[in-house]
């Protein structure tokens, strides 16, 4: 009896024990499921996209909610009034890259995650994994890299990595033998885990981390959103990779990929270039991540004042930006892919020639350009793309008189020199799609101009005003030209004018054009990013005396009348089919690492030179004359 009972309880306590591990495995296994299920409920809600979507209702609930439906009180009315006002006109000012505009934006977006969104310590790493560093992208590591280095440095940040890394030295990465400027994924990670700790980052850094993440993909311009805002020399897409088309031409596919020895293919959105101290630097570790994302940034990085639609019949558009960069988009058909080329400028405080030119003997170089202004001499500022024209005209033209007006004609605005010179007399004008840059000139002359400006000399019709605007209207004329030689400059003026038609002989259009210049600065950029004056070149005209003879109106013998008109017309012949009508020196030229200068200014120009200047100004111009070229 005694041994029925026990194994009764023994019975008893299993089946107890059954039911309840039984329970406590169903339990355990439904409470897993759930916090599974939470985890990638999380992993989903605080996610880049997800939360971006997130912003954009947010802020489309508050620019379009009719406040006269809500009862408000007078005070709330204003004030929730005034926040859709300014949201309004922050959302348009950061599509242009206005700084204040963008930082409000921010701020808004940084308040409505974590306040109404309950973003956190653990669920941001959702977002951007912070709690694992080995588990971030390049792109991650890059942003976060900037982020600490913007609260030092500010838009000095990225000038500050790459200096200090030595990132703007040629590499071999691609090619053995051909050394490239680029800056790779391995580098950024090396910068980064020598540089960046875990206890670094506060919940602050890590939230506006992930505020300009979704920013950039929402108003901003991608991952080049926060590089355009950093004091480089310009930032450009799309322009290197295979353009989607070529992925259409199947035939021959196969031998290209065998050539690139199984290496990825870049894609023409995976295309991030910048121009750091004159040097086209590609940034491999960075990507658009989509032939759609390039696209976006291309129809929305122009759009500043209106310039009219990027369309397939109208394949590009320059327009400056909100900060006064110059902005060039393309598009297909006109361009094999999307691309877009963001030209910063120096800031005012940043332009002098004392800081432009660096080498040897740069002082009296310095005071010759200050003379050469002050002389009222034509001028024209050649050399190739990014060498550093526009940035050299900004700089010497703080040697003009305050007393002399000057008028400037640009295609897209880029000189902004009421930024640099504020109480100068100064006012710019521009082409328009209703205005075009002959009529524009036209009004110029009728402005009390004293100076001219071109901004760039890149058409026949311009080159047509430029001649016009030095012969007439004006004091004298200031141009930036692309010509590599001063021969090259003379005869492509010289060409345009005819191309026009305002002359149909070579001659008389040259005669023209050695007429107006007077001088040439040209400026080189080495193969490290260095620039510098090549060299000043003085232009010596011609002067051509025609002979002729007129005995023959004292002669009867009409056969001596026939030998000497005979002679008059070889002389004209001659005259016209000279050569040239000018010759030209140089009169400064770079060698050797330091400006020498090489022959003495001509007469002609010392006095037209003195006669432009205050009787201060001649004293010392005349002791540089005299000490200068000895």
């Amino acid at each position: 009896m005694w041994i029925t009972l026990v194994l009764n309880v023994l019975l008893i306590i299993l089946i107890i024990t059954f039911v309840v591990a039984f329970f406590y495995y169903k339990i355990k296994t439904t409470n897993t499921k759930e916090v599974k299920i939470s985890i990638e409920r999380d992993k989903e809600k605080y996610s880049i996209n997800v939360m971006k979507e997130y912003i954009k209702k947010q802020f489309d609930e508050i620019t379009r909610m009719n406040l006269y439906d809500l009862a408000l009180s007078e005070e709330e009315f204003e004030r929730r009034r005034n926040v859709k006002y300014e949201l309004k006109k922050a959302l348009k000012g950061a599509g242009y890259a206005d700084i204040s505009d963008k930082k409000y934006v921010k701020t808004l977006m940084f308040d409505l995650l974590r306040n109404n969104y309950k973003v956190n310590e653990y669920n941001i790493n959702h977002a951007i994994n912070f709690s694992n560093y080995d588990e971030l992208t390049p792109q991650d590591k890059f942003e976060i890299l900037l982020h600490v280095y913007k609260k030092e440095y500010k838009a000095d940040a990225l000038t500050k990595i790459i200096t200090k890394y030595g990132l703007d030295f040629p590499k071999y990465e691609f090619d053995p033998n051909v050394p490239s400027y680029v800056i790779t994924e391995k580098e950024i990670s090396d910068i980064f885990n020598k540089e960046i700790s875990q206890e670094m980052l506060s919940f602050d850094d890590k939230l506006e981390i992930v505020v300009q993440r979704i920013y950039q993909g929402y108003k901003g311009y991608s991952v080049i959103d926060d590089i355009r805002d950093m004091n480089i020399d310009g930032v450009s897409g799309g322009v290197s990779g295979i353009p989607p088309s070529f992925l259409d031409q199947v035939s021959g596919m196969d031998d290209y990929l065998d050539q690139m020895n199984g290496r990825k293919i870049p894609m023409s959105y995976d295309s991030v270039w910048i121009f750091f101290r004159g040097k086209a630097t590609y940034l491999s570790f960075l990507s658009f991540g989509s032939e759609s994302e390039l696209k976006r940034v291309c129809q929305n990085i122009y759009k500043f004042n209106n310039p009219g639609q990027l369309s397939e019949s109208v394949g590009y558009k320059v327009n400056e930006m909100k900060d006064g960069s110059r902005i060039v988009v393309l598009r297909p058909n006109f361009s094999e892919s999307w691309a877009f080329f963001v030209r910063k400028f120096a800031p005012p405080t940043l332009i002098s020639t004392e800081q432009l030119l660096v080498h040897k003997n740069k002082e009296k170089v310095i005071e010759l350009l200050k003379y050469l202004i002050r002389g009222a001499r034509v001028t024209a500022i050649t050399g190739e793309q990014g060498c550093g024209k526009t940035t050299l005209l900004m700089a010497i033209m703080k040697y003009l008189y305050p007393t002399i007006t000057i008028r400037v004609q640009e295609m897209a605005f880029e000189l902004h020199l009421r930024k640099i010179y504020p109480f100068h007399n100064i006012l710019s004008l521009r082409e328009t799609e209703t205005v075009s840059g002959q009529q524009g000139l036209d009004v110029q002359k009728k402005t009390d101009g004293g100076v001219n400006i071109l901004g760039e000399v890149a058409t026949d019709p311009i080159a047509a005003w430029m001649i016009q605007m030095a012969q007439v209207a004006s004091k004298f004329t200031l141009f930036t030209h692309h010509a590599k030689t001063f021969p090259n400059l003379i005869t492509s003026l010289r060409n345009s004018l005819l191309k026009i038609g305002m002359f149909n002989s070579e001659n008389v259009a040259e005669v023209q054009v050695v007429n107006v210049i007077n001088f040439n600065i040209h400026l080189k950029r080495g193969t490290d990013g260095t620039r510098y004056i090549d060299r000043i070149t003085e232009c010596v005209p011609i002067e051509r005396k025609f002979e002729y003879n007129n005995d023959y109106r004292k002669t009867t013998d009409m056969d001596k009348k026939l030998d000497k008109f005979m002679d008059n017309a070889v002389e004209y012949f001659r005259h016209m089919t000279e050569t040239s009508n000018y010759t030209y020196h140089n009169i400064v030229q770079f060698k050797d690492g330091e400006y020498i200068f090489v022959h003495p200014i001509t007469e002609t120009n010392i006095q037209a030179m003195r006669e432009n200047m205050s009787p201060e100004d001649i004293k010392e111009f005349d002791n540089f004359i005299d000490i200068a070229w000895r």
